[in-house]
């Protein structure tokens, strides 16, 4: 098993990609491998108003995100947060979630996820151009493959309570 090797991870290093085009991206900082399985970190940049993904839950791992710029909503079961700059949000395996750019700003979050592995979902999305350029079959074996459930039927009701875009609409 390999753990983290000392090094600098610099704002522009990391493979990057979009996991919903023009509006959720990811760049992967630290995978599972690199710690010794522990945990990996990625940064999910979102524009304005933007959905980053429907309801959904991890059955392996809990998420927790790092507001680095803007302002982020989420919703976990009934619960709604607002986060800002230097705010962590927690959303534990188990428990239905999703999360947007809750501003008119573009806005950035660290992802800690742990333990690691569901990096690899991101990767394997982003490779795939995102959720809007891969088919129903491919999407629905890819969360199987990483114990994901997924609602897309709650996208519709998200966009109009939290006044949101639809996931990969142009700004």
């Amino acid at each position: 098993m390999e753990t983290v090797t000392a090094k600098v991870v610099g704002p522009r290093d990391g493979k990057s990609g979009f996991l919903f085009q023009g509006t959720v991206g990811v760049r992967f900082m630290i995978g599972g491998e690199e710690s010794g399985g522990g945990f990996s970190l990625v940064e999910h940049p979102m524009a304005a108003r933007a959905l980053a993904a429907p309801l959904h839950r991890h059955t392996r791992e809990d998420e927790y995100s790092y507001v680095l710029e803007g302002r982020v909503g989420a919703l976990l079961g009934e619960q709604v947060l607002t986060a800002g700059p230097g705010d962590l949000i927690v959303k534990p395996r188990n428990q239905w979630h999703t999360f947007w750019n809750a501003g008119d700003e573009p806005a950035r979050i660290l992802e800690i996820i742990s333990p690691a592995g569901f990096e690899h979902f991101f990767a394997d999305l982003a490779d795939l151009g995102g959720v809007t350029q891969a088919d129903p079959q491919t999407l629905a074996g890819l969360c199987a493959r990483h114990d994901l459930d997924v609602d897309p039927g709650s996208i519709p009701g998200l966009i109009e309570r939290f006044g949101l875009r639809l996931p990969g609409a142009p700004l």
